[in-house]
């Protein structure tokens, strides 16, 4: 391990703080993100649901969201098993890396540890996914204590508490589903330092770059913001 290497791991758990804090802080300086107009439009939608006794539409939606978690906590386990294959196939890779030019290979014991060090990433994103997926769950069972259409109209108060705690719900399954998929994201980044520290910081900051740029200046956002208006 060089001292670039210790730089470019820095690079990296800064460029992954400072934009978990971007996406998710309401600041002046910053626009709405698409994860905060999402977070928006779920209320929307949980507040919609009052007016209507037949919510077949709202379970459908969120079977999909616990189904699309179910995914990628899927994924993570088969990653996490990959890289422990990799720790086993230490030896074939040495001698692989070691006959490419572009390949900065530092030793055994650096592999061994970039090798664990991704082993922990996926290990966090699985953890999040699966927590994600736990949290749907509540809130279905939160959605199916919601009161019907003729208690709604009765007790409208009590109706939109209920309609909040499964909003509070949604939103934190969605936030550590976003936070399992930005992992996975930037582990890609992470691959470059099997090359080297300098792919490592260049391949992090292209991946955030273009997170942030999904965030902020996407056609995605553009679709779902109040300000937009089709030609």
């Amino acid at each position: 391990m060089t001292t670039m290497d210790y730089v470019a791991l820095i690079v990296f758990m800064v460029l992954w703080t400072s934009y978990t804090y971007i996406t998710t802080a309401k600041t002046p300086f910053s626009r709405t993100s698409l994860n905060q107009a999402m977070a928006d439009r779920r209320r929307k939608w949980i507040y919609n649901s009052l007016t209507r006794d037949l919510k077949m539409i709202d379970t459908q939606i969120m079977a999909g969201l616990q189904n699309g978690t179910a995914f990628f906590a899927s994924t993570s386990i088969f990653a996490i098993g990959g890289c422990f294959a990799l720790l086993g196939a230490t030896d074939q890779v040495e001698s692989v890396f070691r006959d490419m030019p572009f390949v900065h290979y530092a030793g055994r014991t650096a592999f061994e540890v970039k090798v664990i060090g991704l082993t922990c990433l996926f290990g966090y994103a699985f953890f999040k996914f699966g927590w994600s997926y736990r949290l749907f769950n509540y809130c279905t069972i939160l959605f199916g204590a919601m009161p019907m259409l003729h208690e709604t109209n009765s007790n409208r108060q009590a109706a939109e508490h209920a309609a909040e705690n499964v909003i509070r719900m949604n939103i934190i399954a969605a936030k550590n589903f976003n936070d399992g998929l930005r992992t996975i994201f930037l582990s890609i980044g992470y691959l470059g330092w099997f090359i080297s520290p300098y792919v490592f910081i260049a391949s992090t900051v292209i991946i955030t770059v273009a997170l942030l740029r999904r965030q902020y200046f996407s056609e995605a956002r553009r679709a779902i913001m109040d300000d937009f208006h089709a030609p």
